[in-house]
This record gives C-alpha cells, structure tokens and sequence, in this order.
C-alpha cells in the first residue's frame, strides 16, 4: 500500500514542476529569456504591470517549495529557520548606506576596499553584509573581494520606490519585540484602538508620544514613496488590466496618497474623470507629484484634488466608482465601518466601491461570501500552505498590528464590514498577492 504521506510529496514534486515550467514559459516569451541569479539588469518582467500568469505560477511554487522543505527537514531545523534570518538587517545596511548606487557606477564590480571607502564603513563588515546577502543573490561577489550588482540588488538604489519601502520598515522589529508584552497589559491587551498598538506601547516605553500619522514634511514624502513602493511589490496596477474601466466615467481615489494609482489610471484610460481625496497635507504633495509626472492630465480639468478625512467627512458624491486601495486594512472594525458609511453616503444608484488589498486565505472554506468565478482559484491548493504559501498577505497583517491595531481580512471578513454599511460584495478579482473586491448598494 502506498503511503499517502509519499504521495503528497509527490504532488508538491508535481506542482513544483509544472508551476517553474509555466513561469519560464512566461519569461521565454518575451524573447528575452530566462532571468540568471547573477543578472545584472532587470528583465522586461520585473517592470511590466500585466504579469498574473507569472504570478499565478510564482504563488504555486513558492507554496510548494516551502510546504516540501516542511516536510521533509527535521522540525527543529525549520523552527530555527524562522527566527533566524537577519537578511532584513543585511538589507538596511545596503540601504541606508547606498551600496547599490555605488555598485551601480562600477558594473564590473568594485573591491571591497573601494566600495567601504565610498560608503564610509568598514571594509570587513561590509563583506560580511554583502556575503549574507549574496547567498541569496542580492549582490554577487564576482571574484574574491570584488563585488557588484544583481538583479535583486538593483531595487535597493536610491531612485526605486521599494527602497523607501524597506527604509520605513527598518522601525518594525522595534515593534514586533513588544508584540507580547502589549497582549498580557492590562491597558492594551484587550484593545483594538489605533492608541493602543505595539507602536504606540515601545515608543510610551521610550517616553515618546507622537502618532504614526504625524509626520514632517520629509518623513510624509518618504512614506508616499514608500507606498508607492509597496504598490510596486505587490502589483497593485494589475487592476489597471483586469478591471472594466471603460464601463466607468467618474473615479474617486479615496485615501489617494500623491497618485501611485490614479496617475496610471488617468494615462491608460483618458476618458475617466478622476478625483483624488486625501489629507490636505498629502493633497499638497500630490498635486506636485502630479505636475511632475504627469503634468499633460492636469491642462484638461479632468483630475481634481479635493481634501478629505475619511473618518470625518464623505467624499465627492455621485462618482461611478469609490476606489480604497490598502485603506481598510489599516483600521480596525469599528473605524473601517465608519469610512465605508462616509463613502456609502457618497453614493449614487449605480455607483459601486473597490477595496483593493490583499485577502486572507484560510485551510477551513468560507461558503457563501459572494465570491465570483473569477475568485473560485484563490484556495489553498492541497497540499500547499495557507495562501498558497504566499506569506505576504498574513506578514502584512503582522504589519497592520504592530502600526495601527489594524488588519488583513477574509472575504467574509470584508463582506461583513460592507454589509455592516450597506453595500453587498457583488465582484472579485485575484489579482494575486491582492484582490479587487467590487461592491454595490445592497438592495432592501
């Protein structure tokens, strides 16, 4: 009698397989190829927006790969693997220090002599760093004591939107460590409020007081960038291919930040009419985002900025669609009722609202959350890990916790908090890494 324990080993074996083959069939053809660990260029792939069948076969095998090593190494061994991995540290050194513009002049690669006198750091540690980092194929050592740029290492310089990222995530771990002390304190244990996150319990620990909201001039533009970034990573602008936009005339970028979305809407669809909401110190920055980047769309009157407080106020009213991309999740319950209620009042007949984030994934289904056909894909493949393995999802939840108290969500999760605000899921999109979820006013 075969094992059944040997053939799920098999199927990972299976999955991991055919998922890589599909990935380089995607690669391959766009006649450039199959990337190599050591390139040093991106691939056409790396910046293009419309790749969900990449994505797709990413997901299986990232999912597969790491539910096999589960498996089959000792358990103590992959325990160990969780807490141990400082390549975020290894990372916010390259960062903060500029390695990869430095490498970036030199594209055949610089002695690490050179290369720590130009970031003014020690030429043994920093070989370290690079050595750490190269194992994973971010930098490379291209002979010994030499080194120079990857593909991966590329993200890092200054120019690129996901180093901002990872720059402001350099005050997480400071979080992260408290995570357990907030959940036996008797003033924070049991709360959800924004005051009362991991952030706010080790910066009280530090005699300091400020919001996550309160930012200077600097920390606000850094964060913008940061999101724009973030949108980079996980892809964001596959909703620009995969949604119906020109069924649409009026958009509200609700929580628009300086335009990571609504600047590539308005260039791909020309026909929309689009608003963006924001703060009015973000509506400040936006507007020279705008004037920067795009400064053709705004001679026609067909882009507005108009300030909003979501929490407060509702946006314009009467728009054919309320967009709210990565806004939900970082709010609890009872404030993310109270923005989908603001935008709900917004609202006319025919208009519908798109969350866009990404959505929790669960071993145990969830019937009946008003999911389409689109979304009957977006299951735990067994025997893959939850997520298809994809741990983003439930790391940015992490995330949303240790900043704001806030969170990812199910769809039933998301289904609930719209109901609660009189909208019904209509529409959902896997868009992998996240989902697009339409929803309309729900009919008495």
């Amino acid at each position: 009698m075969t094992d059944p324990n040997e053939l799920k080993v098999e199927a990972l074996l299976d999955i991991i397989n055919s998922s890589a083959r599909k990935a380089m069939a995607e690669y391959k053809s766009t006649k450039h190829g199959v990337p190599s660990v050591d390139a040093d260029t991106l691939h056409p792939l790396d910046l293009a927006t419309d790749t969900l069948a990449l994505r797709k076969a990413i997901r299986l095998l990232e999912g597969a790969c790491e539910q096999l090593n589960t498996i089959l190494a000792p358990p103590q061994h992959t325990v160990y693997n969780f807490v141990n991995n400082y390549n975020w540290a290894c990372i916010d050194v390259a960062v903060q220090s500029r390695i990869a513009d430095v490498l970036d002049r030199h594209p055949e690669g610089l002695s690490v002599d050179v290369l720590a006198d130009a970031v003014n750091l020690d030429k043994t540690k920093v070989a370290r760093v690079l050595r750490g980092l190269a194992l994973r194929g971010c930098f490379k050592e291209v002979k010994r004591d030499v080194f120079a740029n990857t593909r991966l290492s590329l993200v890092l310089k200054a120019t690129n939107n996901v180093r901002f990222f990872i720059e402001i995530q350099r005050e997480f771990p400071r979080y992260a460590t408290v995570l357990y002390e907030t959940m036996v304190d008797q003033e924070f244990a049991r709360s959800d409020k924004l005051e009362r996150a991991p952030r706010a319990f080790a910066l009280r620990k530090e005699g300091k007081k400020n919001g996550f909201w309160d930012m200077d001039d600097e920390a606000r533009d850094i964060f913008h960038k940061a999101m724009m970034g973030y949108s980079e990573i996980l892809n964001f602008s596959a909703v620009l291919h995969y949604y119906p936009w020109d069924n649409v005339s009026s958009v509200v970028d609700v929580g628009s930040g300086t335009g990571a979305m609504s600047i590539p809407l308005a260039k791909m669809f020309p026909h929309l009419r689009i608003t963006n909401q924001e703060l009015p110190e973000t509506i400040m920055l936006s507007r020279n985002t705008w004037e920067k980047n795009a400064p053709e769309m705004l001679l026609d009157g067909r882009i507005e900025f108009v300030p909003l407080n979501f929490l407060e106020e509702s946006p314009v009213v009467g728009k054919d669609v309320y967009y709210l991309r990565s806004i939900i999740h970082n709010w609890p319950d009872e404030e993310s009722k109270v923005i989908l209620r603001n935008v709900r009042k917004a609202m006319g007949p025919n208009s519908r609202v798109l969350i866009h984030d990404c959505v929790l994934s669960r071993a145990f289904g969830e019937p009946d959350v008003g999911a389409s056909e689109s979304c009957k894909d977006h299951k735990a493949l067994e025997p893959t890990l939850l997520n298809f393995g994809s741990h983003i999802p439930h790391q940015m939840g992490m995330i949303m916790w240790f900043l704001y108290n806030g969170k990812k969500r199910t769809l039933k999760e998301f289904k609930d908090i719209g109901a609660s605000a009189g909208l019904v899921l209509t529409q959902t999109y896997d868009l992998v890494g996240t989902m697009l979820l339409e929803f309309a006013i729900a009919q008495d």
